[in-house]
């Protein structure tokens, strides 16, 4: 586990910080992949998976990040999102709906009084490569129009260069311009090559602020992993050990199946522990798993499928 040295002296210089990271222990990759797929084999039984199922959703951040994305695209999300299955209101709400900054003040609009949040990435979504300027005036107006949460992207040339106290000072910039709007820190793990980098990001992103950090964008493959995942459960959790903050986790990308949730749900009570088993720390951005999760509820509740065609397609 790392030292406990306040998180100002560990960014005084890129070199303190640079040997900070480098100091965290590092990662078993055979170890990391092998227990994932371990843990891949659990089985849920019909009752805990029908618990499973309404929990997964109420984690869900249902996404469009197009760039055809129009108004009455995100109002329809919207509607499905409150009420994911018009002809079954016992059907809880999912998390949030994810958006970019322009269709922020439209989603707020539409989600009015139904306790779904807005997300919006911000921060030169997906590459990260503009200015600090443009990143803060970015954040500022998606969270001046409504959202209550942001998905910033890291610099990730800056960080595999090795000027890890510019990304630091971007995370920190930007969650000051959130303005009390809850900051997902995006780590896109599939550019950083290695396992000790995602720790290292992880730590790094966490000490600058972070109240969540999320694998990826998912416009970079691979996006989420259950092992990179599993890290970076080990590294909230060990935070939450040296600190005493619990920060989320947020994989997002290539989520598709019902067993795909369900393995991350079991992924985060192995690793993390039952406290991150809540939308408030764990979320799974997705866009197409709404529908998975739907049918396979309702084939528990009636022993039917209702067919990919019964819901929307988004």
């Amino acid at each position: 586990m790392p030292s406990t040295t306040p998180a100002p002296d560990i960014a005084a210089s890129n070199t303190s910080l640079r040997a900070y990271l480098h100091g965290l222990p590092g990662v078993d990759e055979v170890g990391a992949r092998e227990r994932a797929a371990q843990l891949a084999t659990r089985s849920v039984k019909t009752t805990a998976k029908a618990q499973a199922i309404d929990l997964a959703i109420r984690m869900v951040d249902l996404t469009t990040l197009e760039g055809a994305d129009t108004p009455g695209k995100v109002r329809s999300l919207a509607v499905k999102a409150a009420h994911p299955d018009p002809a079954d209101r016992s059907v809880p709400p999912v998390a949030a709906v994810c958006v970019y900054p322009d269709l922020v003040a439209v989603a707020v609009e539409a989600l009015a009084d139904t306790g779904v949040a807005v997300a919006s990435v911000a921060t030169a979504f997906p590459s990260g490569r503009s200015p600090l300027a443009a990143k803060l005036s970015d954040t500022r107006r998606a969270v001046a129009d409504g959202a209550s949460e942001i998905d910033m992207v890291i610099d990730r040339g800056a960080f595999l260069a090795g000027d890890y106290r510019a990304v630091f000072d971007q995370i920190v910039a930007v969650k000051d311009a959130c303005a009390g709007a809850h900051l997902k820190v995006i780590l896109e793990t599939g550019e950083l090559v290695t396992y000790d980098n995602v720790r290292r990001a992880s730590w790094l992103a966490m000490h600058a602020g972070a109240d969540f950090i999320k694998t990826s964008t998912g416009k970079v493959s691979p996006a989420a992993t259950p092992p990179v995942t599993l890290v970076m459960l080990e590294a909230v959790r060990d935070f939450h050990a040296l600190t005493g903050r619990r920060v989320g986790v947020k994989p997002a990308g290539g989520i598709r199946t019902t067993k795909d949730a369900i393995r991350y749900l079991v992924l985060v009570n192995e690793v993390a522990g039952a406290a991150w088993l809540d939308p408030a720390l764990f979320r799974l951005g997705a866009s197409s798993l709404l529908n998975d999760l739907l049918m396979q509820r309702a084939k528990l509740s009636t022993g039917v499928y209702a067919g990919p065609d019964y819901y929307t397609l988004d």
